[in-house]
């Protein structure tokens, strides 16, 4: 049985609250910022904030987008 079947089956036989404790600390471990892409993300925003400054860029009403046709 490798490591990870070892850990998963120990972790099986806690209590659900205690299973809960680590799926929640799992869970954050996966949530790290990722700067590199916090920074293609700021350098696109203000790509476009200029554009939409300088006319080059449309908005879009949210009504139209979120129009619901029920």
């Amino acid at each position: 049985m490798t490591k990870r079947e070892n850990i998963l089956e120990s972790a099986l036989q806690l209590k659900a609250h205690e299973r809960f404790f680590i799926i929640e600390g799992l869970l954050q471990s996966l949530d790290e910022p990722n700067h590199q892409l916090d920074e293609i993300w700021r350098v696109e925003a203000e790509k476009r904030l200029n554009a939409y400054r300088k006319g080059q860029l449309k908005t879009i009403h949210k009504e139209d987008i979120f129009d619901d046709e029920d």
